[in-house]
């Protein structure tokens, strides 16, 4: 019993999903002693959906193992080539397998969605005991899971809110260093190698929506272009509401020419698509590659001066904050002045 409350403070201490699912894993290993024991996660779109392993111990691994969190979706093998998995994740129930090897399924729920599968594979089937013990800790898992939410993610759109940032830039960012390498062919090969990029998205005249035809209206406004960007961006790219109509992307690219590609497909297709009740909707995009001795204000001072110059010239457009300050638009280090940005 004592082992089991050791491991339940050791689930319940961390503050990072990265590490919960790393803990977990395991916890189920220091627990069942099975063959293998892995965390899989359910990503990309309804259109195109994939696995990532998020960690994984298997014979003799000392510590985790996991897919990169930067793989393109492309790499990642497709949810039906792995079918048990993809059962229980539909069923929403585990689900026991049981030939030369013996693997239990166990879906990975929070409060919003079912996440992902957990996988066990052992050298006998898992009896009622530890049946009852795995589902115990995956209720645990949920419930830290769904705090994590509470704390981290905006309550109307879902997206990441703005006191996770700082952590998230310093995670994005770890590799800027490797990143800064002069050989463009490097970073389109190793997605984890290439540059960091921050964008600030912000929604053309949306006081006069919220004038016009109440908060209410506004607000769905707000959840509508947070499933658009979701839609827009890779699975691995974090998306932020930082408070009222304004949001920012983190993300990597291979450089400048792919990062503006990406920010206009989001200006294209908020553009194309009808806001009920409110019919088109614009948004101004100013971006800046994230440089190896940013902390996060600096970066993002610089893409919010961008934006900052695409609403005063014109709107929905896409500011390169770096092209700006080439074609003297924008002088290094200058402040924001005073213009109406709604």
């Amino acid at each position: 019993m004592s082992q089991v409350v050791d491991h339940l403070a050791e689930l319940t201490g961390f503050r990072d999903r990265d590490i919960l699912d790393t803990t977990l894993v395991g916890v189920l290993r220091d627990l069942l002693r099975p063959i293998s024991v892995a965390i899989c996660h359910c990503v990309g779109d309804e259109s195109d959906q994939r696995w990532l392993v998020r960690a994984r111990l298997g014979p003799g691994d000392i510590a985790a193992q996991a897919d990169p969190v930067w793989s393109e979706l492309e790499a990642l093998p497709a949810l039906d080539a792995f079918p048990r998995r993809l059962e229980c994740l539909r069923q929403q129930e585990p689900l026991e397998i049981s030939d030369t090897t013996h693997r239990t399924y166990f879906p990975l729920l929070t409060d919003r969605d079912v996440i992902g599968v957990l996988e066990i594979e052992s050298r006998t089937d898992l009896d009622a005991e530890q049946l009852r013990m795995v589902s115990n800790m995956m209720r645990i898992y949920r419930n830290v899971q769904g705090l994590l939410d509470y704390s981290e993610r905006d309550s109307l759109t879902g997206l990441l809110n703005r006191k996770t940032f700082d952590d998230s830039f310093y995670k994005v960012t770890a590799l800027a260093g490797v990143a800064q390498t002069p050989a463009a062919e490097a970073r389109r090969d190793n997605p984890a190698a290439r540059d960091p990029y921050l964008g600030v998205v912000d929604i053309d005249h949306f006081k006069a929506v919220n004038d016009g035809h109440g908060h209410l209206i506004g607000d769905e406004v707000l959840l509508l272009l947070s499933r658009l960007m979701r839609a827009t961006f890779r699975f691995h790219d974090r998306l932020y509401r930082f408070g009222g109509e304004e949001f920012v992307v983190l993300m990597r690219c291979a450089g400048d020419a792919q990062a503006a590609a990406a920010f206009e497909r989001l200006r294209h297709n908020v553009e194309a698509y009808t806001f009920p009740q409110v019919g088109t909707i614009t948004v101004s995009v100013g971006f800046t590659r994230v440089r190896p001795t940013d902390n996060p204000n600096a970066a993002f001072e610089r893409a919010d001066r961008a934006v900052y110059w695409a609403k005063g010239h014109g709107r929905n457009q896409v500011a390169d904050h770096a092209l700006l300050v080439t074609r003297g638009e924008l002088v290094e280090g200058e402040k924001i002045g005073d213009i109406e940005l709604f």
